[in-house]
């Protein structure tokens, strides 16, 4: 049986089944891409909730796993030679599931790192710029009366929304016939943009075709649809 005692998470948040990935997380569109993931490649996971409302992730324990106080965060106590091993950063951590199962993530050289420039994509340019529109068009931005911060992140969420339709005009997925991790990084913040943050009108989705027809193909899977509830508030 893995000992995980030395990581001080543990000890906050027991692991009941120490020989699973220990999952830290919250059903947010960040927090939903591990969880998404885990469901789809079917590794026997763990999940611990981890409650951002109530600043658990800036605890001494969460810290000790992750220092940028962020979720979602892994401890796989079967890593690299059969070591646990910890990790954060959603990106990282699909790129390691990925890899880890052999799945969701294409073989062929060429067609790795071209679902690995739309993976980044989302973390880089998806990810920040539509948390910026919920925070002010939804959240304690809305009431700033300078409109401007608003308009520029709509404006940059409008632009990306174009790009992604641009990709998926005539493909199924993200890479075409092949779902791979770079959808499963994408579905949580589209479906949050235009659900949680009540901003469809806002970056004009109803424009859109491809885009909310991939949406509604991933919502339709049953892992993702497992993954959006976990971890729940019992875990």
């Amino acid at each position: 049986m893995p000992d995980l005692s030395t990581f001080p998470i543990t000890r906050r948040w027991p692991a009941r089944h120490p020989d699973r990935i220990q999952l830290y997380s919250l059903p947010t569109p960040n927090g939903v891409k591990v969880s998404i993931m885990l469901e789809e490649i079917g590794l026997p996971y763990e999940a611990h909730l981890i409650d951002i409302g109530a600043n658990e992730s800036w605890t001494p324990e969460y810290l000790a796993l992750n220092p940028n106080g962020k979720i979602p965060a892994i401890i796989d106590p079967h890593g690299p030679n059969d070591q646990p091993m910890a990790l954060f950063e959603s990106g990282a951590i699909l790129l390691y599931l990925a890899e880890k199962s052999g799945k969701l993530l294409p073989t062929d050289p060429a067609r790795r790192y071209e679902t690995i420039q739309w993976l980044f994509f989302q973390m880089a340019a998806i990810g920040p710029m539509f948390g910026q529109v919920g925070y002010f068009h939804k959240f304690a931005g809305r009431e700033i009366a300078d409109k401007r911060p608003l308009e520029r992140y709509r404006d940059e969420a409008k632009r990306l929304l174009g790009v992604l339709e641009g990709r998926l005009e005539g493909r199924q997925w993200i890479m075409g016939d092949d779902y791979t991790i770079a959808d499963v990084a994408t579905i949580g913040w589209v479906r949050n943009l235009i659900g949680f943050y009540e901003a469809a009108e806002l970056v004009d989705y109803g424009r859109l075709r491809a885009v909310p027809a991939w949406l509604e193909r991933g919502l339709a899977r049953p892992a993702v649809q497992r993954g959006l509830t976990i971890p729940g508030r019992d875990s």
